[in-house]
């Protein structure tokens, strides 16, 4: 059961009083209950790639079922270091700068533990993961919130700017940017890689959908002059190879950054799972039309959603990156995204998220649904059927 907002839990800690049970969990319960077309949660309903699979297999059957390193396997590591170098231009040592995590979340989370002290200001772009702000809470630090504004999502240079203060200890940018598709921009990039050095602030960066660009082009803030120096690059296998269980993840940082990571992800997980690393590895060298296939169908599903979205009447905000698209509901009589997405499983059959949820101030996402396109045509078709009801 969910709780309502507001209510208080015995037992758990003051820092994550609040926080309450994830919108994911919810929205899926009730596409089960429902028997709905999950549009709302972000994993794929079809598998990645054969050889990838087949790689977890052979290593399962070879006996690499133990505890590994607790940075990463060895070619896992070089691996990772030769797909940041081929597709981004950074250059890492794979024994000293990067460490392999359980997924992006434990990245994020381990490199927020480490870094920050009590009373630290983390600032963060909302609409946010729903993650970001508990990792920054259990960390014992305070977020500094920035609003990302609809239909574009940009941010205000002035906002941004006034957010950084005595206190800042990080910045934590994902893009492409979920929920919104946003893809920052280089001369935004620049702009907060220049706060970043004029106030010696480190930089945190979610780049799970690097490889689903559609519109525009994924630049890596760490790319940029003075920024690899104080810049942790977070990503995972998830989003580029859809094995989102097997919760396979990366950062990327300089030897001193890296070292104080390592030593909190050691007493969080340890390592990641052993017969995953080398299929991971294998994944990270797949060639160049891969990558390409992967944006073209990843192109043509967005199409097919956003396409049937706006024909039911919806206000489509075409995301230019990830899986995701930002709809607008109040053309079809409606404020509430909270109270619109739990009407949908039952009555329409479908599930999709409150935009609300990923905002501190939720009456700014309260017209804004999230649909999901990481699901087959067929899917996707489905989902639009059934939604054709609300027209009626």
């Amino acid at each position: 059961m969910s709780e309502a907002p507001g209510t208080r839990l015995p037992y758990l800690s003051s820092r994550l009083q609040g926080f309450g049970t994830t919108i994911f969990a919810e929205m899926t319960r009730l596409a089960l209950a429902h028997d709905a077309v999950n549009l709302g949660q972000g994993f794929p309903n079809f598998d990645g790639p054969d050889f990838v699979k087949r790689a977890a297999i052979e290593a399962i059957e070879a006996g690499q079922n133990q505890y590994t390193r607790s940075f990463g396997i060895p070619d896992l590591n070089r691996a990772i270091a030769e797909h940041q170098r081929r597709f981004w231009g950074l250059d890492y040592d794979p024994d000293a700068e990067i460490t392999v995590t359980t997924g992006a979340t434990e990245a994020i989370f381990a490199t927020l533990q480490a870094l920050c002290e009590v009373g630290d200001e983390v600032i963060l772009f909302e609409p946010y993961y729903d993650s970001y702000r508990a990792s920054v809470s259990m960390a014992g630090a305070r977020e500094r919130l920035v609003a990302l504004r609809p239909p574009d999502f940009a941010y205000d240079r002035a906002e941004l700017e006034a957010a950084f203060g005595p206190r800042t200890r990080a910045i934590l940018l994902n893009t492409p940017h979920n929920p919104s598709g946003k893809v920052y921009g280089r001369a935004e990039l620049e702009h907060i890689a220049e706060l970043c050095r004029r106030h010696d602030v480190l930089a945190i960066t979610d780049e799970v959908y690097e490889h689903l660009v559609f519109e525009g082009e994924h630049v890596s803030l760490a790319s940029l002059p003075g920024m690899r120096e104080r810049t942790v690059v977070i990503s995972s296998l998830g989003k580029s190879f859809s094995f989102t269980g097997w919760k396979v993840g990366h950062a990327c940082a300089p030897p001193a950054l890296t070292r104080a990571i390592r030593s909190a992800h050691q007493f969080i997980t340890f390592c990641n799972s052993g017969p995953f690393q080398p299929a991971a590895a294998a994944a990270y060298r797949a060639p160049d039309d891969y990558f390409t296939q992967l944006r073209a169908d990843y192109r043509a599903r967005r199409d097919r959603l956003c396409t049937g979205l706006a024909e039911v009447g919806f206000g489509v905000i075409e995301p230019a990156g990830t899986y995701f698209v930002q709809t607008d509901i109040r053309p079809l009589g409606w404020e509430d995204d909270v109270a619109f997405c739990q009407m949908l499983p039952e009555k329409i059959g479908v599930a999709a998220i409150p935009t609300s949820v990923f905002y501190d101030q939720r009456r700014d996402g309260r017209h804004l649904v999230r649909f999901a396109f990481c699901k087959t045509l067929d899917v996707i078709d489905a989902g639009l059927e059934r939604l054709q009801k609300l027209r009626a």
